[in-house]
């Protein structure tokens, strides 16, 4: 029998706001239809701010992905890719923002629910800009064009940009919906089919959002959304002989490994791994504005960002008031409810999350000095308190390795050093930032950092139409702007002999 998910907000979350309820099918999702997955078996989910138990959905299987794959190969011949022009797949993909714009709050409750994030970010970032990542690409889908190659005499040479037919894409538990956007999105205004595995630990938002996909229109097998364990969904898109090409996001070991697998039969892969972002801040710099806007940039969705800057450098001469200022900072973000308007932090995602980033915290109090900040939060789950690690040695734990946990490093550098030597030591390449109010400089050093990101004067800043992703092991291609559509486009190359 196929899962559903019903829930009461009003009569669960009084401070909530939204107060609706929800009733919506948690199967596999497969030609415009939900089901039960092939074995029957459920997933357990669970509440991350109260660790209770919050439904059962679905459990997809390798056979479940051979489902989903022959029904995108036959939307991809029948239904959808060239067979719908730019123009009408775009016109589908600007009424799924507007669905997703009518289903905001929503939708913003479901994520705070099953992720833990505050509702004010769920409702002010992630549901909003899922929208307009699918209002973007639906601008994008009529614009898709080749060109006319000159090659002599009377011969005509030109390209076509074709869509793979299937792709696969995983995505992870950080951000549910943004990421199901940033997937879809271009996939879909490319003309690609897809096969789409959300997280098993966060899946509630991508299979409401899957509800909306066919209201809007879009026709049987275009999108389908199996939700099932990484060994056995994640592994069968993978290696999936029609799969074409598999886009993944998620940590730099499991995409290692997701690379090796679609070597067997040569599909192509985009990666958007993890990153041990830098933060510069130098003397120069606006010290408050910089205080603020780098605990932005770690403490953000409780330190659970690939992009977070969880490497604070500061130079010397403005270290300790540097670090007093972010101290005191930290301190008045609150830990708790994510449907408080004034929760900042909320839990991390489930027990091993939690248990991960205990793990590197207790790690690092081995080597550094640690401020625990804030308040502990008396409702049970998986919170962790936001961790300070002052002068950590370069080569210890938590220097060299992601934490993707409310846990940052704060290091002095002399005057003078090279801080771009320092920033690079790490085989990541996601992100980084830099602060100062000498322009020349702020340029000059994020042009030495190896990074797929750099910002200046800010961090943790991601819109639409900027491309993102990682140099180094922090992954291959790119997320959003136009240049992510080359992900899911091959070029033809098509020559013409006139003959008399």
């Amino acid at each position: 029998m196929t899962t559903s998910f019903a829930y009461d907000f009003a009569a669960n979350h009084k401070n909530s706001p939204f107060q609706g309820k929800v009733n919506f099918p948690t199967g596999v999702f497969i030609n415009n239809e939900f089901s039960a997955g092939s074995t029957g078996k459920t997933i357990d989910l669970f509440n991350p701010s109260t660790a209770q138990k919050l439904t059962e959905i679905s459990e997809g299987t390798a056979e479940d992905v051979d489902r989903a794959v022959k029904a995108a190969q036959d939307a991809a011949e029948n239904r959808w890719g060239q067979n719908v022009h730019g123009t009408e797949r775009g016109r589908l993909l600007i009424r799924l923002a507007e669905l997703v714009e009518e289903h905001a709050d929503e939708l913003a409750a479901l994520e705070s629910l099953d992720n833990g994030k505050p509702y004010k970010f769920a409702r002010g970032f992630d549901v909003p800009e899922a929208a307009a990542n699918f209002r973007y690409f639906g601008g994008w889908a009529d614009k898709v064009h080749g060109r006319t190659i000159d090659v002599g005499g009377d011969k005509l040479a030109y390209t076509r940009l074709e869509n793979f037919d299937v792709v696969g894409q995983v995505i992870p538990w950080n951000f549910p919906i943004l990421m199901a956007a940033w997937k879809l999105a271009p996939a879909l205004a490319a003309g690609c089919s897809v096969v789409l595995k959300p997280s098993e630990i966060t899946p509630l938002t991508a299979l409401r959002l899957c509800s909306l996909v066919k209201e809007a229109g879009f026709p049987a097998g275009a999108v389908n959304v199996v939700v099932g364990y990484g060994q056995t969904v994640g592994a069968a898109i993978i290696d999936h002989p029609d799969v074409e090409k598999v886009a993944f996001t998620g940590s730099t070991a499991v995409g290692k490994l997701v690379m090796k697998a679609a070597a067997n039969n040569v599909k192509a892969v985009t990666l958007e791994l993890g990153g041990k972002s830098p933060a510069v801040v130098f003397d120069d710099a606006n010290i408050q504005h910089a205080i603020q806007a780098t605990a932005f940039g770690i403490w953000f969705n409780s330190a659970q960002c690939c992009c977070a800057g969880s490497r604070i450098f500061v130079e010397e001469t403005v270290y300790d008031e540097f670090v007093k200022g972010f101290t005191a900072h930290t301190n008045t973000l609150k830990v708790g409810d994510p449907f408080d308007e004034d929760t900042f932090f909320g839990p991390v995602v489930s027990q091993t999350q939690h248990d991960r980033v205990s793990g590197f915290i207790e790690s690092g109090k081995k080597d550094a000095k640690v401020v625990e900040c804030g308040e502990a939060s008396n409702l049970g789950g998986y919170f962790i308190r936001p961790n300070i690690f002052l002068e950590a040695p370069a080569e210890c734990n938590i220097q060299r390795n992601e934490i993707f946990g409310p846990a940052v490093t704060i290091t002095k550098f002399a005057k003078g050093a090279d801080i771009v030597k320092l920033a690079n030591d790490t085989e990541y390449g996601l992100a980084a930032s830099v602060f100062s109010e000498n322009i020349n400089k702020a340029h000059k050093t994020a042009h030495r950092i190896k990074a797929g990101t750099v910002w200046i004067n800010q961090h943790n800043i991601l819109t639409k139409s900027v491309p993102f992703g990682g140099f180094k092991q922090s992954g291959l291609g790119r997320e959003l702007g136009s240049e992510v559509l080359s992900n899911y486009l091959q070029p033809k190359s098509v020559f013409t002999q006139f003959t008399q």
